[in-house]
């Protein structure tokens, strides 16, 4: 690792270190209203300890990833198929384009109301929701991505004989990469902000269900820890893909 990037990832980390030493201060000199509207961060970081001991955080940490997983991953395949059979084909862009276009505005959540009533209250209900919130901007940015290669690519393929299909995975897939692991990276996180607002309505176990039983004892310690767990998933999910971009295509560098 170069000297560069260790002084940059140190940079990165100090503002976190200085935003948290200023948390706990303002809480400790009673700034706030004391611990029970605003707890030290000593105090949530050793009520995380105690939740993760108790196995309380797995035991709704783990359905919570379940079903991102399965819901993320369900639409990010529909979603990179049906972008680029658009992208690819003018008349397939031309026959779903105009609903992909109708239905991307409406947010996840809208969709909850009429899905409790089709599905029911269930394990599938918050992963139909995962799959709306990831299917279209992955779809999008695929199309998106497929239609912005440059024809002369295309053509140039084209004229050494290769077949369409050859032409769209050597060629034009690749290329489309970064647009479509943009759409990945973005719908990783979202996927996370959607099943706990999923949870906390009519789901009764996962992250978003403990925020909402924290809530109703007011343990404000618990609500900012399962926070603090949401940030680092989302982080850590976006992460991953750019990640997992850069080893894809450091062979095209």
């Amino acid at each position: 690792m170069s000297r560069s990037l260790k002084y940059g990832r140190l940079w990165g980390v100090i503002p976190i270190v200085l935003a948290l030493v200023v948390w706990e201060l303002v809480a400790r000199l009673g700034l706030f209203p004391g611990d029970v509207f605003f707890p030290p961060f000593s105090s949530v970081a050793r009520e995380l300890y105690d939740l993760a001991m108790t196995g309380v955080l797995a035991g709704n940490f783990l359905p919570s990833l379940q079903r991102v997983l399965l819901g993320f991953a369900a639409g990010a395949v529909a979603g990179i198929l049906v972008g680029t059979a658009m992208g690819w084909k003018r008349q397939v862009d031309i026959a779903l384009g105009p609903i992909i276009s109708l239905l991307y505005p409406i947010p996840a959540l809208g969709w909850l109301p009429l899905l409790m009533i089709w599905i029911g209250i269930n394990e599938l209900l918050p992963v139909a929701i995962i799959f709306i919130c990831s299917f279209f901007p992955i779809c999008y940015t695929t199309a998106t991505g497929i239609k912005s290669v440059d024809r002369r690519y295309i053509n140039a393929a084209r004229s050494l004989g290769s077949s369409d299909l050859r032409i769209l995975a050597t060629v034009v897939f690749p290329l489309a990469l970064p647009e479509i692991f943009t759409g990945l990276r973005l719908e990783s996180g979202m996927a996370w902000r959607v099943i706990i607002a999923a949870e906390m309505v009519a789901i009764p176990t996962g992250i978003g269900a403990l925020l909402m039983k924290s809530e109703s004892l007011m343990r404000i310690d618990t609500i900012i820890a399962c926070l603090m767990v949401l940030s680092i998933m989302c982080f850590c999910f976006e992460r991953a893909f750019v990640m997992l971009e850069r080893k894809i295509t450091a062979q095209w560098g």
